[in-house]
């Protein structure tokens, strides 16, 4: 049934990726209860075929059924060999990762957890940009592909406008900021490992860092608590926090979406130019923004049904919100993300 359903799938996504002129997308996301596995493919766009020029990743996840080590090892065999021959794939073009309730020792999950360095890059095509992707050696391959839509909409607003990119990661958005007329961007992460694949990623694109567009090594939490900078404003904001984090290298002991929102968007508003508007997301499966703990002057409007793609069959993989200053009162009227 796995193998008939990816071949299925491949037939209808390759075609509707190609006019997308997306390279990489979701192909399978634990439709089938038996199989529950989600599996992405990432295909250079220019490419002789997509359906047969990518390579496969496939994130496990825990089948309470497989009571010991030796009924899990034969599904995961099982499971293997059908993805490789509905895709008609080698297993060689096969990475796999488990995606369960790992943990770290003060209850947070590791999000960007190195698994190796094997290293296997390929660059992959998004809406007119390339991106470098990682099938190897993390959880995460470096390109979040339910954030698709909303990295379309900054392309498609970036013109002319001052974009601050927080939690940067590899840097997408702003990358995408970038191609469509950014005038101004700053990209901010704590991880010098994900700011030179974002430096990687700009020079994939023609473009490097210049005095306009900036890159800082910094825990975002302090950076936005020291506050702006003379003239520093932004017309466009992404905040695409982790859901949780207890690193060394920031500012609290802690950080908890669901706790800590208030205090981060607080910090945030005074970022934000006369006019400017705040994209803000987060995958916490429990959260819920409170209207009356946004800082004031801040209307919101949540934009998750238009904000996730229609490859992803989770759609509640993430909460998407536009935060913009004077707009509560034409809120209910926006049509335009």
């Amino acid at each position: 049934m796995l193998a008939e359903r990816l071949a299925k799938r491949m037939r209808h996504l390759a075609k509707w990726a190609r006019k997308q002129q997306i390279g990489c997308f979701r192909l399978y996301e634990r439709d089938i209860p038996d199989f529950p596995v989600v599996i992405d493919w990432y295909a250079d766009l220019e490419g002789a075929d997509i359906a047969r020029d990518g390579d496969a990743v496939a994130w496990f996840h825990d089948r309470t059924r497989d009571e010991t080590l030796d009924a899990t090892i034969a599904y995961r065999r099982a499971a293997e060999a059908a993805i490789c021959a509905g895709l008609r794939i080698d297993p060689e073009r096969l990475f796999t990762k488990h995606r369960g309730r790992q943990r770290d020792g003060a209850g947070g999950r590791e999000q960007y957890e190195r698994l190796g360095s094997r290293g296997v890059v390929k660059l992959v095509a998004e809406h007119g940009s390339r991106f470098e992707v990682n099938l190897s050696d993390y959880v995460d391959v470096g390109l979040f592909l339910d954030h698709r839509p909303t990295r379309r909409a900054v392309r498609e607003r970036a013109a002319g406008k001052r974009v601050l990119n927080l939690f940067g990661y590899t840097g997408a958005f702003t990358v995408h900021a970038r191609a469509g007329g950014a005038t101004r961007t700053t990209t901010i992460d704590m991880s010098r490992t994900y700011l030179e694949w974002f430096e990687r990623n700009l020079a994939h694109n023609g473009m490097t860092a210049t005095d306009a567009h900036v890159t800082v090594h910094a825990d975002c939490l302090q950076w936005l608590a020291d506050g702006p900078g003379p003239g520093e404003a932004y017309d466009l904001v992404i905040c695409d926090p982790p859901t949780f984090s207890n690193s060394k290298r920031m500012r609290a002991d802690s950080f908890a979406i669901e706790r800590d929102y208030p205090e981060l968007l607080a910090d945030l508003a005074p970022f934000v130019a006369p006019g400017g508007e705040v994209f803000f997301s987060t995958n916490a499966r429990r959260f819920d923004l409170d209207a009356e703990r946004v800082p004031r002057g801040f209307g919101v409007h949540e934009i998750s049904h238009r904000s996730i793609p229609e490859d992803v069959r989770n759609k509640r993989i993430h909460r998407c919100w536009r935060l913009a200053e004077g707009w509560a009162s034409r809120a209910k009227n926006d049509r335009t993300t």
